[in-house]
């Protein structure tokens, strides 16, 4: 079981690997993005598995390890595969080729969807968000399977160990592929329809194999110069009215900024985890705006009435017509409400989970009034109740056009009260709330302003992995603000990130501490705090050993401090910047090269 020894660290270096793998035109192009996609989904998963660290895999029991194994197997072989299967081209290899290809895909397929089918939640911390991202992937892990057809499983292990060698795609014997295929059970329709198809010449091998050839579709054609009688009676939906994620037909079908068309609930929970490019061509998304698609949600309207099919629940400008679910939701905000506790605790229970469903849920819960309940509710006295409020108020928080109704019903004061006294739960989503709502640069003013700084400066301290992270994550956004980098200094952020450069306990944080330095080094006020706290050995020994994107971080904070400064520059001279600045300048990160280029430029005149 070589895949237990791998560590979290090394599984997301495989994934980045993964994806810059690059996808050229090719047979097997479109089903290369569909895995680079899915693989890419689970980098949140491996983090906070890695972040949570509650069992050492090298410890952990054998059914414990199973699932670690499988997933550490699944992305090897998958990073083996794309390397190799980008390159492919139809012209220049034998049939026998495509379907040593597509018979890899399907292993790789069948692996990383058991991985994650077995993943044993409750020995991690994986967050709701994280733990809808690994559904998402499953789901569409679950439909390839159904379309590259099902396999016994012998034969699935047997073609993840095979490794792909550089001639793999030539001079590839049919005779032996058609022998791998042998191993197909008989009673499942991928195996009859192999049989069938030796028998029509006039059906492509490279068609057959490919994601393209749908199981409907592929029904109707293996069975056109066979059987008629045996004509499959299942209607194809046509692609294009197919969400790319959730690979299901669309009843809210909306344009992103690279002109894809996607389910709005789907796109907008890819969006909302924190992803910043289109997932189908991979391109950064200039903007977040949802455009509906009035046309293709009309002709996916008229399909399903032409074919007799039920159409799925529609939208009026984004907004769910089912009305059910606003009487269900406006029954629960009552209840919100009730002089009894367990009805208010039962509610808002009800309301948490609804809330962390879907944005067309967040949307219902809002028009059904339920936010200023809510902030009511932040001051409970019953824990239950102010934990589970603080959860709604967040997960409401990540639809847009709800953070000025947050905002409008007084929510911060109440928001940093939890922050500061509430469990360690809540005062977790109290800082991701804070997070959310700075998002809009007018809302930084006044969460700045209201004391939040000071309690998230607390809980970066001494809050627990998963706290430290958000209260980080808030305080950098925050602090982009220049009015409240002087308050995070004050409320002593600076001795709190330097700690962090050099505890070893909290050497997961370093990044998070050095983006916020970075952020911190340009105000005068945290200049000299940063120098008083003797941050520069460190920042010297960062530039190092650390990371590219630790050193790029470590080059811009020193030049800050260092500029119009001699001194300090004669001292970082002494502490052995200059080797590893030159190495920065010529291999770092483009940032990485102009910072270290103007150090070492402002070094040579100082020895001057």
């Amino acid at each position: 079981m070589a895949g237990v020894n791998v560590s979290p660290a090394s599984l997301l270096e495989l994934i980045a690997e993964i994806a810059e793998i690059p996808i050229n035109a090719g047979v097997f192009k479109k089903d290369c993005a569909d895995l680079t996609r899915r693989v890419c989904l689970l980098t949140h998963l491996v983090e906070e598995i890695r972040d949570s660290k509650p069992i050492d895999p090298a410890a952990a029991s054998s059914s414990e390890n199973d699932w670690w194994s499988d997933l550490v197997v699944g992305l090897q072989a998958a990073k083996r595969l794309l390397s190799s299967a980008t390159r492919f081209q139809a012209r220049d290899s034998s049939d026998g080729a495509v379907k040593r290809i597509s018979f890899q895909l399907q292993c790789i397929t069948w692996k990383l969807e058991k991985a994650l089918s077995n993943l044993p939640y409750d020995l991690y911390d994986i967050s709701d968000e994280v733990g809808e991202q690994v559904e998402l992937a499953r789901s569409q892990l679950r439909r390839a399977m159904q379309r590259y057809g099902s396999l016994n499983s012998n034969k699935f292990l047997n073609g993840l160990s095979e490794p792909m060698e550089r001639d793999a795609f030539s001079n590839v014997k049919i005779k032996a592929e058609e022998e791998k295929l042998e191993g197909i059970s008989e009673t499942v329709p991928f195996g009859e329809e192999k049989k069938q198809l030796r028998k029509s010449s006039s059906i492509s091998l490279a068609f057959y194999l490919s994601k393209d050839a749908d199981t409907d579709r592929l029904d109707k054609m293996v069975t056109k110069n066979t059987d008629e009688s045996k004509k499959s009676d299942k209607l194809t939906i046509p692609v294009d009215f197919l969400c790319p994620v959730s690979l299901e037909l669309m009843k809210d079908p909306v344009i992103v900024a690279t002109g894809q068309t996607y389910e709005r609930v789907y796109i907008q929970r890819w969006i909302d985890c924190g992803n910043l490019t289109c997932p189908k061509t991979q391109q950064k998304l200039e903007n977040f705006t949802l455009t509906p698609n009035y046309v293709l949600r009309s002709l996916i309207s008229r399909w399903c009435t032409e074919h007799n099919i039920e159409q799925p629940a529609g939208y009026i400008n984004g907004r769910s017509r089912n009305r059910g679910d606003m009487s269900v939701i406006k029954a629960l905000v009552q209840k919100l409400s009730s002089r009894s506790i367990e009805e208010r605790r039962n509610a808002v229970s009800e309301i948490r989970s609804l809330s962390k469903r879907s944005t067309d849920n967040r949307i219902l819960i809002a028009e059904a009034g339920a936010i200023p309940v809510l902030v009511n509710l932040l001051t409970s006295e019953d824990v239950a109740t102010q934990e589970n409020a603080i959860t709604c108020v967040l997960n409401l928080s990540i639809y847009d056009n709800n953070k000025e109704l947050i905002m409008f019903a007084g929510a911060v004061t109440s928001i940093v009260q939890v922050l500061r006294a509430g469990t360690m739960e809540a005062r977790e989503n109290a800082a991701a709330t804070l997070f959310s709502l700075s998002l809009a640069d007018e809302n930084k003013i006044i969460i700045g302003g209201s004391g939040a700084i000071p309690a998230l400066v607390d809980l970066l301290e001494n809050g627990t992995p998963r706290g430290k992270k958000d209260a980080a994550t808030a305080l950098f956004n925050l602090c982009i603000y220049q009015g409240n980098k002087g308050r995070a200094v004050r409320a002593g952020i600076v001795p709190a990130l330097v700690k962090m450069l050099s505890d070893s306990s909290s050497h997961r944080m370093v990044d998070e501490a050095l983006t916020i330095l970075s952020v911190l080094a340009s105000n005068l006020e945290a200049k000299a705090a940063i120098v008083k706290a003797n941050t520069l050995p460190a920042l010297i020994g960062i530039l190092q050993t650390g990371q590219a994107r630790n050193r790029e971080n470590a080059a811009a904070i020193l030049l800050s401090l260092c500029k119009r400064d001699t001194e300090k520059l004669v001292s970082i001279g002494r502490l052995g910047a200059v080797v590893p600045l030159m190495d920065l300048s010529n291999n770092g990160t483009e940032r990485g090269k102009r910072k270290a280029t103007s150090l070492l430029e402002l070094l040579r005149k100082a020895c001057q």
